[in-house]
């Protein structure tokens, strides 16, 4: 690894369940036939411009497929530790969508295709891991370095090269690094919440030069890691577009991290206790972080981003305002459901009309 952390991540049972893509592959995945369109379209896309070095797309297409089916065992719909965020949906929102905006965007020329490669396989890695106990302090999340180690695993058993692939490697080391939101705890403050951090804090990727500067001096004299670096940026983008999606799938976005965070907090989404911490994360959390939070870091990501953002930027605020006013008029909700099924009803409705 490139950089020192205090503690490493070995394989655990999933990993070693799912040691290569001929495992994956025989996995009952529900969304297998997705999965294989998408790898079909976006490295059939990049064939051209690989040339001798084509076979390289099997390897890069082995490793979405494994680490698309440890998600889905992990924290996804083949396991019993459901996220309704940090699951394989996610992998495949960014895979479809989100590369797709950037690549129609910016054309397939504005990255190497090699880059390419290692964005998608950043989509299908970055939250691998997501039950990592924090380290205080630490300004990596343990979820990202654990993440980070198993995707560079990955890359060993689906035939990446060390040496002649060292791109890949730091690369995806440190895109994940640079996906860290703020995991740093507040002395006595709660467990690690990944989808709370989403809505509080901003991607570690803008600081990377100056976390390098301090943990790995004379990086800015490796061409290969300031390349690194600034791809980072890239991938934070693409994590983060979902606040330039339609709006439809801002709304629904919102909803499934409100759901992981409730999971993640003990509470039941149809008890009363959750009630006022749903409301508070899907009105005010939620314009807290899609207007004073959240930035784009890269050029390509401004550009392919910012405008679905502009667009819904005055539906979010109508959102999070009839949200308020219904839950106001109707009386304290009795459950986070009940809180929910309003935020569904006031989406549906503005996602109904023409944007403004």
């Amino acid at each position: 690894m490139l950089l020192a952390f205090p503690r490493a991540f070995p394989p655990d049972s999933i990993e070693m369940q799912v040691a290569d893509a001929g495992a994956a592959r025989r996995l009952p995945l529900p969304d297998a036939e997705r999965l294989e369109a998408l790898l079909d379209e976006r490295l059939g896309a990049l064939l051209p411009f690989a040339g001798p070095q084509a076979t390289l797309l099997s390897c890069v297409a082995d490793a979405i497929r494994v680490a698309h089916a440890r998600m889905s065992l992990r924290h996804g719909r083949l396991g019993n530790d459901f996220h309704a965020y940090h699951c394989e949906d996610h992998i495949l929102e960014i895979l479809d969508g989100r590369v797709g905006r950037l690549i129609a965007r910016g054309g397939l020329r504005s990255l190497s295709w090699r880059d390419w490669c290692a964005l998608l396989l950043f989509a299908a890695t970055h939250d691998l891991r997501q039950r990592e106990s924090p380290l205080p302090g630490s300004r990596i999340g343990t979820n990202e370095r654990a993440s980070a180690e198993e995707a560079l695993r990955i890359l060993d058993a689906c035939g990446f090269c060390r040496e002649q692939d060292g791109d890949f490697h730091a690369n995806l080391e440190l895109m994940i690094t640079g996906s860290t939101f703020d995991a740093r705890q507040a002395p006595g403050g709660p467990t690690l919440n990944a989808a709370e951090l989403l809505h509080t804090g901003g991607a570690l990727a803008s600081a990377l030069p100056a976390y390098l500067d301090a943990s790995r001096p004379g990086w800015r004299d490796e061409p290969r890691l300031v390349h690194a670096a600034n791809l980072a940026l890239v991938a934070a983008d693409l994590d983060t577009a979902n606040v330039a999606e339609p709006f439809l799938s801002l709304v629904t976005s919102g909803e499934r991290l409100c759901r992981e965070r409730e999971m993640l907090c003990g509470r039941a989404i149809d008890s009363a206790a959750s009630a006022a911490p749903v409301l508070r994360f899907l009105t005010d959390a939620q314009e807290a972080y899609f207007f004073d939070l959240h930035r784009f870091h890269s050029q390509a990501g401004r550009a392919a981003f910012s405008d679905g953002k502009s667009a819904n930027a005055a539906r979010l605020k109508a959102l999070c305002a009839g949200v308020r006013a219904r839950a106001a008029a109707a009386g304290p909700p009795g459950s986070g459901e009940a809180v929910i099924a309003l935020y569904r009803a006031v989406g549906t409705e503005l996602g109904a009309r023409p944007e403004p």
